[in-house]
C-alpha cells in the first residue's frame, strides 16, 4: 500500500522537526544548535533532548529562546531520538548528533528533494569528515550509495543520522530506534528500512561529521555484538527475501567468527563459545 502524501507547508506549523539528542556535550553542543539556527530554511522547529546530562548542558540550553528542550533521565541515544519524534510537530524529521554540524542549506536542499520526489520516504546527504580537527577522506568502502543497498549495509553502516531526513509517519511505521541497543542503533534502523525501501542520496556534502573525541559511541570496542544482534533480529523478522537472507547469514557468520576470536584472545572464553554457537544455530 502506498503511503505517498504531498507535503504541505502551513504558516503556523513547521514542516521539519530537527532533533538533537545530547548527553554531556556542553563543550560542543552550541555549535550544533547554532548550525540549525543558521539554516536558510525557516519552516522548522528544533527539539533538543537532554538525555540526563550532568555537565552544563541544561544551563547552555536555557540561553536559547524558541527551541524545544526535553529533559529526561539517562536512557540512551535511541530513547532520546524517539522521545524527540514523539514531541515533533513536523511532517519531516531530521536528526543531528550533538558533535556534528550542518551547512546552512542542508534543510532547504532536502525539503526540495522531497517536494520534487513525493514518493520518497527517506534521503540523506553526503558529509565531510573531520577527525581530531583535520579533514579526512572517506575510504572507498565508506562511499555512500543510493537506493537499495541492503547487502552492503550489512558490512558497515552507510547511513549517517546527521545526514538523514525522513517522513515522520514512515519513521513510526519502521518502529523507530531500538531502545534495547546501547550502540549501533542507527545500523539496526537502516537495515530494517533498506530491506524494503530505497534510501536516496543527495550527492552534496551538507554535513560536517566530527570524530576522534573520547565520548563517541562509535569509538567503543566490541560494537560488533550489537550489529550481530541487529542481523539476528532482521533475519528472525521474516521480512527478507531469499537473496537478502543469504547475504545476512553470510555476514552474520563472519561477524560472529571475528567477534568470537577477539573474545578468545582476551580470555573471555564463555562469550567466545556463545558467538560460535550462535553462528552455528543460524547456519
Amino acid at each position: 500500500m502506498s503511503h505517498t502524501k504531498t507535503l504541505v507547508e502551513a504558516a503556523d506549523e513547521p514542516l521539519v522537526s530537527v532533533i538533537i539528542p545530547t548527553y554531556n556535550r556542553g563543550w560542543i553542543l552550541r555549535e550544533a544548535v547554532e548550525s540549525v539556527l543558521a539554516q536558510d530554511y525557516g519552516a522548522l522547529e528544533l527539539i533538543v533532548v537532554n538525555d540526563g546530562s550532568t555537565d552544563d548542558t541544561a544551563v547552555i540550553l536555557e540561553t536559547y529562546e524558541g527551541i524545544v528542550v526535553v529533559h529526561q533521565a539517562r536512557r540512551g541515544v535511541s530513547a532520546a531520538r524517539n522521545r524527540g519524534v514523539e514531541r515533533a510537530r513536523g511532517q519531516l524529521i531530521a536528526f543531528l548528533d550533538s558533535d556534528d554540524l550542518w551547512l546552512p542549506e542542508k534543510l532547504s536542499v532536502q525539503t526540495a528533494f522531497f517536494r520534487d520526489h513525493p514518493e520518497t520516504e527517506v534521503c540523506q546527504t553526503q558529509e565531510t569528515w573531520i577527525r581530531n580537527g583535520r579533514r579526512v577522506n572517506a575510504g572507498k568502502r565508506h562511499q555512500k550509495p543510493s537506493g537499495m543497498f541492503f547487502a552492503r549495509s550489512l558490512e558497515l553502516c552507510l547511513v549517517s543520522p546527521s545526514a538523514v531526513m525522513l517522513k515522520k509517519g514512515f519513521f513510526r511505521r519502521m518502529g523507530g530506534f531500538d531502545e534495547g541497543l546501547p550502540a549501533c542503533e542507527d545500523y539496526d534502523l537502516w537495515l530494517r528500512i533498506n530491506a524494503r525501501h530505497p534510501i536516496h542520496l543527495i550527492d552534496r556534502p551538507l554535513v560536517v561529521k566530527r570524530g576522534g573525541h573520547a565520548d563517541q559511541l562509535s569509538a567503543e570496542r566490541g560494537l560488533d555484538k550489537y550489529r550481530i544482534a541487529s542481523i539476528c533480529k532482521i533475519v528472525d523478522s521474516g521480512i527478507l527475501d531469499a537473496e537478502q537472507k543469504t547475504a545476512a547469514l553470510r555476514v552474520l557468520a563472519q561477524k560472529c567468527r571475528v567477534y568470537a576470536d577477539g573474545c578468545r584472545k582476551r580470555g573471555r572464553l564463555e562469550e567466545a563459545a556463545h558467538y560460535r554457537d550462535l553462528a552455528v544455530s543460524y547456519s
